[in-house]
């Protein structure tokens, strides 16, 4: 079922000059569809845990993603029989705690947290064991050419679809939100190669594009960028957040080739931040 369009593209050129060509693109939500997203649903979550996805059993995480259609959001642009270019889907931890995908996500997240940042480790150990605690593990990737102002809406709709669930009985009432993401890491060189090419990138847009809000635009001092820009909003409501180093050896490339060294993220947040988070994504993010 179709949810809603947006039309998040870019104003048209202005008559500046400039080189760049932008297309309009009607972005469609829709739930996750069984019978055919599995694919292309399996390939985002690959990408969303890199080289260690291996560990985590995809096929049957996917599934378990697919097991929940009311409860999720991916976006096409080609209609409902097209495959999905971004996914957003919250799964229940406690109610899945057996399942060997959620199993495996656990224990990683507990290794990963362990001597990186114990207290976050120990959050999370007390967190799983609780009887009375539910931690909902957010998942959310795409595309990489994808808009970030397509996150608000999606967020906005799990919201509300969660909601939907708990009027319906569902086990959805979190305590806890773990969210999952992905980041990289710049060397100084290369943190200096990248702005000093920034006005040459710049100056071939268009004077009509928004600039993102300033909060967002400085160099982290550790050098960890995110993928998703959106991560800098989720961050500033955790009450943990960890950038990690991959546990599979990254495959062997030529000493002049290019690569980015990518990490896993990792951010823990009240579920009684929700509102505000999402509010301040869609502000952040228009």
């Amino acid at each position: 079922m179709s949810k809603r369009k947006v039309d998040p593209s870019t104003d048209d050129d202005d008559g500046s000059g400039s080189d760049v060509s932008f297309v309009d693109v009607d972005f469609e939500f829709y739930d996750p569809n069984p019978t055919v997203d599995y694919h292309a649903l399996k390939r985002l979550l690959g990408q969303l845990f890199q080289r260690d996805a291996e560990r985590f059993s995809l096929a049957a995480l996917t599934d378990l993603v697919l097991a929940q259609p009311t409860v999720g959001t991916t976006i096409k642009t080609d209609g409902i029989e097209s495959d999905p270019y971004a996914l957003l889907t919250i799964l229940n931890m406690h109610v899945h705690a057996a399942h060997p995908a959620i199993a495996a996500i656990a224990e990683y997240f507990l290794e990963k947290t362990a001597t990186a940042d114990p207290p976050f480790h120990a959050a999370l150990r007390a967190l799983f064991a609780a009887p009375d605690a539910q931690v909902g593990l957010v998942l959310c990737e795409r595309l990489v050419n994808m808009p970030v102002q397509t996150v608000p809406p999606m967020y906005r709709m799990l919201g509300d679809e969660i909601k939907w669930a708990l009027g319906d009985g569902e086990p959805y009432a979190f305590t806890n939100l773990l969210f999952v993401s992905r980041a990289y890491h710049l060397s100084p060189s290369e943190e200096e190669a990248l702005a000093n090419a920034a006005p040459s990138r710049r100056s071939k847009k268009s004077k009509k594009q928004k600039p993102q809000q300033p909060a967002h635009q400085h160099a982290p001092a550790d050098g960890i960028f995110p993928f998703h820009p959106e991560d800098a909003v989720i961050k500033e409501h955790a009450l943990h957040s960890l950038s990690y180093a991959l546990s599979a050896d990254p495959a062997p490339r030529e000493p002049d080739a290019f690569g980015l060294d990518v990490r896993g993220s990792v951010m823990l947040v009240e579920a009684t931040r929700w509102d505000a988070l999402v509010a301040r994504m869609a502000e952040v993010y228009v």
